[in-house]
């Protein structure tokens, strides 16, 4: 399988790039679509074949294309930017992409999304098929382009499309991890909070990529036990979070039956506390 990947200077894509090259079968090419001319080499000699251009570039996307059976869409824009970037990077150019691979003969479509989805909480894990509700501490733009994405492919006729919703990334280095203690020092210190290591991210969408059958599914990506925030902030070392009763316990908390028992997915670091004492922080 020749297989097209979007994002992969994130801290998700650099992840599983060389995961998916380090499987790679003889005569399988795995090529990415680069914005950064100047990261171009540093990818090619990792082995991957790289088309310079952007995802609202048409011919860049036709070069991209041309060739491949299949697209891993991890391309996002979410903090730090305005919104009107966030819905055209995760919105409309998902959209277009996922056009573009049809029209080039592509089917199988993987499309990397988020928990935050799911918006407020339901008194329990959100399973797959829950519906978004708009509300809770996370709504931004960021997750309403991201749902609205989803929507949008899953409308479109003929692709194969699998879908990954991801927990909060961390791990080889991602400074995200300690930079989310700003916002979790208001938090409750009870209130919980579900991540997934980049390993386990990378696992995940590899079995998404490769799963027979697996076309128009839905899988949540985590751990298998959200973290307090008063344990978040004790193994980061940082100030202890706020006291206070938390208002929506089951916000952002996902089940992983779905992707365990169809895809045989089992977290590499199933705890925050054992990726720290893996030393893979």
């Amino acid at each position: 399988m020749s297989t097209l990947v979007t994002g992969v200077t994130g801290q998700v894509g650099i992840g599983f790039l060389p995961r998916l090259l380090a499987q790679a079968r003889p005569g399988e090419q795995v090529r990415v679509l680069l914005r950064d001319a100047a990261r171009a080499d540093r990818l090619a000699d990792l082995g991957a074949d790289v088309v310079l251009g952007d995802l609202r570039d048409t011919e860049a996307l036709g070069k991209a294309l041309a060739g491949v059976d299949a697209v891993v869409n991890i391309a996002a824009a979410f903090r730090g930017v305005p919104d009107e970037e966030v819905w055209a990077v995760n919105r409309d150019a998902a959209l277009e992409l996922a056009r573009a691979a049809l029209a080039s003969g592509v089917r199988r479509f993987v499309q990397v999304s988020t928990n935050l989805v799911y918006g407020a909480g339901r008194g329990r894990p959100h399973t797959e098929d829950d519906p978004s509700v708009p509300g809770g501490p996370m709504w931004t733009a960021y997750p309403q382009s991201k749902a609205e994405a989803e929507r949008g492919l899953l409308a479109l006729d003929g692709l194969d499309l699998r879908i990954g919703r991801l927990a909060y990334v961390y791990g080889e280095g991602d400074p995200h991890l300690a930079a989310v203690t700003r916002w979790t020092a208001h938090w409750p210190a009870t209130k919980r909070f579900h991540l997934v290591h980049v390993a386990d991210v990378a696992q995940g969408l590899l079995r998404l990529l490769y799963a027979p059958g697996a076309d128009g599914r839905v899988y949540n990506i985590a751990d298998d036990a959200p973290v307090t925030a008063l344990e978040l902030h004790q193994l980061l070392g940082a100030d202890l979070p706020a006291e206070g009763v938390d208002a929506d316990p089951w916000h952002g908390l996902v089940s992983t039956d779905r992707i365990r028992r169809e895809l045989g997915y089992r977290p590499q670091y199933p705890t925050l506390r054992s990726a720290r004492d893996a030393g893979a922080l």
